[in-house]
């Protein structure tokens, strides 16, 4: 209220009138408080306000995991995706070609009195040799055959003594194989490891 007075009393108009006596009029007048905040700013502040406050609830909640959504995916079974059992089919084998064996070297001992026996050893050259061209023979005879030669037969002598390794589809082919590598000069047996694939 002191407020109010003294605005009343800075306010007071003497006014003169001709006819001498005075008159006081007082009148109050209220001007608008410069220094404080109007309205409208106060309105814009809670719009702001509330706008901020709208914002960080969202934030919170975008960053939060829902604990539905977690209980959902908890309870639902794994998906389980079958493939089809594959076709049997048979097995692919790769046989590669046996290396080319080279006949072991022949180490001859001379005998403890000291004298060597020319015929021992003229007898274990001729051996390596025979055993030399009866492979070489059985090599050429499987080759030249058209139907034999795609089989990828391999074949060993040692002493005359043939063996016959690789795999074939029918008995017939193999028994087919053995006649052939017998008819070779020289051949004094056969081992037949030849296997076959049904």
């Amino acid at each position: 209220m002191a407020y109010d007075e003294e605005q009343a009393r800075k306010s007071r108009v003497v006014v003169e009138t001709p006819n001498e006596s005075e008159v006081v009029s007082s009148q109050s007048v209220h001007t608008p408080d410069n220094g404080g905040i109007s309205a409208g700013i106060v309105g814009v502040l809670v719009v702001v306000a509330i706008a901020l406050i709208t914002m960080l609830v969202l934030f919170w909640m975008s960053n939060q995991p829902t604990t539905d959504n977690a209980n959902l995916t908890a309870q639902q079974p794994p998906t389980v995706v079958q493939q089809p059992a594959p076709a049997n089919q048979p097995p692919v084998i790769i046989q590669q070609p046996a290396p080319a064996t080279q006949p072991a070297p022949i180490i001859v001992t001379p005998p403890a009195g000291g004298s060597t026996s020319s015929s021992a050893s003229t007898t274990t050259a001729d051996s390596v040799n025979m055993d030399s061209t009866v492979q070489a023979a059985i090599d050429k005879r499987l080759t030249d055959d058209p139907e034999l030669s795609t089989l990828g037969i391999t074949a060993s002598v040692i002493d005359g003594k043939v063996t016959l390794i690789g795999t074939v589809k029918t008995e017939a082919l193999k028994a087919q194989v053995e006649r052939v590598v017998k008819q070779v000069k020289g051949v004094k047996s056969v081992d037949n490891q030849i296997t076959v694939l049904a």
